[in-house]
């Protein structure tokens, strides 16, 4: 029998994680990156964090900079930016972590599963082949392969190759 330990998902679990101070998607600074919050992108209209209490590896979090709730208040400008983030996110994913498919969605609103309903964000959760579905079905646990610090260092370069796209 094998072992699958993600031990930095017991605080969560157990409702013992530190709170963020502010908005989770609105780091204080002006960084493009800072592995201290897991924040792998942030320009002018978007930020990519991976999250800390993932799904799978590589599960991450996609919000426009600007503080809304909901999708419709999008203007057709951050609509097209939060899209091509999205897709260039899936992209950077598909790359990096051999991913077989993705879920990728948003839940608006408190009731509909947001656990931050405040600021509109998307997840992306790359899903593989061979994953451990069964686990979360039969047991309530989720394994995640890869430490997310190494998963960050992964991800990193590429991010920050799509950063100076954007602002040449």
């Amino acid at each position: 029998m094998k072992t699958l330990m993600t031990p930095w998902r017991m605080e969560h679990v157990e409702g013992k994680a530190e709170k963020v101070s502010g908005c989770l998607f609105e780091p204080s600074g002006s960084v493009s990156f800072d592995k201290d919050l897991l924040l792998l992108f942030r320009d002018h209209a978007n930020v990519v964090l991976l999250n800390r209490f993932p799904y799978t590896n590589g599960h991450l979090l996609i919000a426009p900079i600007r503080h809304i709730a909901c999708i419709t208040e999008l203007s057709s400008s951050e609509q097209a930016k939060l899209m091509g983030m999205i897709t260039k996110a899936t992209h950077i994913l598909r790359e990096e972590l051999q991913a077989d498919g993705f879920n990728v969605g948003c839940n608006l609103g408190k009731v509909a599963g947001a656990g931050i309903a405040e600021h509109l964000h998307f997840h992306i959760v790359p899903r593989w082949e061979d994953d451990h579905n069964f686990m979360t079905v039969l047991a309530e646990v989720r394994t995640i392969p890869e430490h997310i610090l190494k998963t960050f260092d992964k991800l990193l370069p590429p991010f920050q190759a799509l950063l100076t796209e954007t602002n040449s």
